[in-house]
């Protein structure tokens, strides 16, 4: 029996998301974000411990699993989730939540932090890179800038086409499975492949790296450097714990240096695991997450 309900809502942005749900009503809220290329499944380990004392909210983003596809690159710019999320904490009478996110969802959640400060009140980043942090590093560190040259590929719009059948097994191995620190096979392998088998989902859930603003050059590029670079960045006002895993190859461990002067109130809890740290490691992210929220 699963320790969640799953739920379809109708959200005010156009979007309808698969939502689990476990806790009870009346807690307090917390919201967990996961990235690509998941669902709520990230969470499943985390979810029946949160709910002890919260009300937990999981959903599916836009683009994934069988959450809407909306078509095109501009239904997947990071305010249409960030509405997403507030839409669906309002949904649930919910005016303030403590907000997690993963990967994708880490960064819907720094961006929602900054813009709605006065919705989220405590903030659990999962190996999501700041914004500024991010986007520094691909100008400055040439490690990290060729640990992300995978971004490049996935915004080429025609790596999607005709992915299905062995074709959709094969990128999933090659673009996912030799990325995990842990092997993914029987239930879970079987889960993830119904997800991105689902009508529109590898278009939907690329469309996410497609839309993003952040600049990756290339290896032999010198692009123009962005000119927030170079100016006072707003900082984080809320509490904020970031869980890392330190085994990341995608994000290195330059994304945790200078995070302390944009974020002001930071606890980092580091973790011997890789990048998908909520299931490779889940007492220890569960540990860390309810420590910190006591």
């Amino acid at each position: 029996m699963a320790d969640f309900e799953l739920q379809r809502i109708a959200l005010p942005t156009g979007v309808e998301l698969d939502v689990a749900t476990a806790g009870d009503p009346a807690a307090p809220a917390i919201v967990l974000l996961h990235g690509f290329p998941e669902s709520h499944r990230t969470w499943r380990h985390q979810i029946p411990e949160l709910a002890r004392s919260h009300f937990v909210i999981a959903p599916d983003q836009r683009g994934f699993a069988r959450s809407s596809k909306p078509e095109g690159v501009a239904n997947y710019t990071a305010d249409k989730p960030v509405a997403d999320l507030l839409a669906l904490a309002d949904h649930f009478g919910k005016d303030r939540f403590v907000l997690v996110g993963h990967d994708w969802g880490g960064a819907i959640a720094w961006m929602a932090a900054l813009q709605h400060p006065h919705r989220v009140e405590r903030l659990i980043i999962v190996n999501a890179p700041h914004p500024f942090v991010f986007q520094k590093s691909l100008f400055d560190d040439m490690e990290q800038r060729k640990a992300s040259q995978y971004i490049r590929f996935f915004r080429d719009t025609s790596i999607d086409q005709g992915l299905t059948g062995k074709a959709l097994e094969g990128f999933f191995d090659n673009t996912f499975v030799k990325h995990v620190a842990t092997a993914i096979a029987g239930e879970d392998r079987a889960a993830y492949l119904d997800e991105w088998s689902q009508p529109g989902a590898m278009t939907a859930m690329l469309n996410w790296y497609r839309a993003s603003a952040i600049v990756v050059p290339g290896m032999d590029e010198t692009p123009e450097r962005p000119a927030f670079l170079d100016g006072p960045f707003p900082p984080i006002t809320q509490p904020t714990l970031v869980i890392w895993g330190t085994g990341d190859k995608a994000l290195l461990p330059v994304q945790l240096e200078g995070l302390d002067a944009l974020v002001p109130n930071l606890t980092v809890v580091r973790v011997d695991a890789g990048h998908f740290v909520p299931w490779e490691s889940p007492e220890a992210v569960t540990a860390a997450i309810r420590d910190w929220l006591a």
